[in-house]
């Protein structure tokens, strides 16, 4: 057994591995009884810019383990180490036959999992595999050449393959080890293991998904590419099979559908079939640059350090008046803007970050919640609507061409001007960003900015650009399911994942595809109808 130590905090000048006298001074014992000392979690804390610590969670053996536990039963940072629990997967020896509709993160592990348990496994994407899928999105930066099929929501990975590769989740579940050793298992680094904000980046998940691609095969799982679901047969509304390209038809006993929160073809096809959807409310808003050293100047108090990560920051502020939040999502550390299209004639932006976090600018989206009675209508593609007239508007806004109107911060404010410096490719053209968002969005972003100013002096700045839309936040609407995972109007129809309104973010939607894989295994073990 083990001992877990938390709160083990080093100075930026210390080494790592002073770690066990760290350990024996806080425990009261001697270092030399210490064994076995792994790091397994490592943070920034930098609430005093003037002793900034990397604070750790430490497993360790230790002589007299009883002991040190009694002596230090007030110290809640100490407990014994726990065992993690896994979904553990072994071939069950029954025929069912399994239809896994998306290649994104729940996708993808609802495929490997079910794949694990012996079943017959067919998954099907939309887009192109990841290595033609990067040709066709670089072609799209270079000179807006745009793919429908091929683009940075649509393709082996989903939208998560062009990102910061971003590891976090409120969600508190005991399968994200599981996840993580997967990913790493797969090619990730091993580092974000211990990192308490975890992240790949797009340049690193490419190689994870061609090695998941690659033991997904080696399972047996039947992966057919440039697949779009265009409709559902069945029994009554018990789903039997799935129509591809409005031709072909794949057998099923279970589908799981995890189609991305930008399939909306897939959304009124659904529709169509009467299955049950709902609105859900979602966000709307920028992406803001800022150069990364001043954000690192802002949360450090340097502008770097060879012992700290390029800075994050994560703001958020209720208005008062209109009771709306407003807040920061998926900000990447020395990233860039992208441009994330995925239909002709809409502007749709993102960030992404390597690995490396090295590039020059800072980014993340500044979005301000959208309500369904915002909608004005109740039918369920409502939110799809709403999000492609302010896309649509910032195509006419940028010129026509695929360029992306942006603003600069201080313009934004009415207080000055400023240049447009942007990462965004294939380009920016200056423009008002009233003309591409609603008014409560723009007036929201206003009201907030100040306070974020506060809570990070220097954010208001001319060096700041602004660049729109960010409407892809989440999925606009929810496919409606029951306790046991299924679709609550079609029996055999397991939603999951952020397309399908129960994720957000890469972890969160890994998950999910997860949890639909055992409730797939669940309900054949039992026999249920479902």
């Amino acid at each position: 057994m083990a001992l877990r130590l938390r709160e083990v905090a080093l100075t930026l000048e210390e080494d790592e591995g002073v770690l066990a006298q760290k350990v024996a001074g806080l425990l009261g014992i001697n270092a030399a009884g210490i064994t076995d000392l792994r790091i397994v979690r490592r943070g920034i804390d930098a609430r005093k810019k003037t002793r900034i610590l990397r604070v750790y969670t430490v497993e360790f053996c230790v002589t007299g383990e009883e002991t040190v536990l009694r002596r230090n039963h007030s110290n809640r940072a100490l407990e014994k180490a726990k065992p993690l629990e896994t979904p553990q997967a072994s071939p069950l020896g029954v025929r069912h036959r399994v239809l896994v509709v998306g290649m994104g993160p729940a996708g993808l592990f609802a495929a490997l999992q079910l794949a694990r348990y012996g079943l017959s496994v067919t998954l099907v994407e939309r887009g192109r595999p990841v290595e033609q899928r990067v040709k066709d999105v670089r072609l799209f930066w270079q000179d807006g050449t745009f793919d429908s099929s091929s683009n940075i929501q649509f393709g082996e990975g989903g939208a998560g393959t062009f990102s910061d590769g971003k590891l976090t989740t409120r969600v508190n579940n005991p399968w994200m080890r599981f996840v993580l050793e997967t990913l790493v298992a797969f090619g990730a680094p091993e580092e974000i293991l211990r990192q308490a904000k975890p992240h790949v980046g797009s340049d690193r998940l490419r190689l994870v998904l061609i090695n998941f691609r690659k033991e997904l095969q080696r399972l047996g799982v039947d992966i057919r590419f440039a697949t779009r679901l265009t409709g559902l047969e069945g029994m009554g509304n018990r789903v039997k099979s799935g129509i591809f390209d409005d031709r072909g038809t794949i057998a099923c006993d279970s589908l799981v559908l995890a189609p991305g929160h930008s399939a909306r073809d897939t959304y009124r096809m659904l529709q169509r079939h009467g299955v049950a959807l709902e609105l859900k409310p979602f966000a709307v808003g920028v992406r803001v640059e800022h150069p990364a050293p001043l954000i690192n100047t802002i949360q450090y108090g340097m502008a770097e350090h060879p012992n700290l990560p390029t800075a994050d920051y994560s703001l958020a502020w209720n208005d008062p008046e209109t009771r709306r939040g407003i807040y920061s999502f998926c900000m990447c550390p020395g990233g860039e803007v992208v441009n994330a299209a995925s239909e002709e004639g809409g502007v749709v932006v993102n960030g992404m970050s390597l690995l490396s976090r090295a590039a020059e600018r800072s980014n993340s989206a500044l979005v301000v919640s959208v309500r369904v009675e915002d909608l004005g209508e109740t039918d369920p593609l409502a939110g799809v609507r709403f999000q492609r007239r302010w896309e649509e508007a910032a195509y006419a806004a940028g010129g026509g061409d695929y360029r992306v109107p942006a603003q600069n911060l201080m313009a934004f404010l009415g207080k000055g001007d400023g240049p447009l410096p942007s990462s965004c490719r294939p380009g920016v053209r200056e423009a008002d960003l009233d003309a591409v968002l609603p008014p409560f969005v723009t007036e929201g972003l206003r009201r907030a900015l100040p306070h974020f100013d506060r809570r990070m002096r220097g954010f208001v700045t001319a060096e700041a650009t602004l660049a729109g839309v960010e409407t892809r936040t989440s999925a606009p609407l929810r496919i409606v399911r029951d306790q046991s995972g299924a679709s609550i109007s079609h029996p055999g129809l397991y939603p999951a994942g952020e397309g399908a309104g129960y994720a957000g973010g890469i972890m969160s939607a890994a998950l999910d595809g997860l949890r639909a894989a055992e409730n797939i295994v669940q309900n054949v073990t039992s026999g249920s109808s479902n």
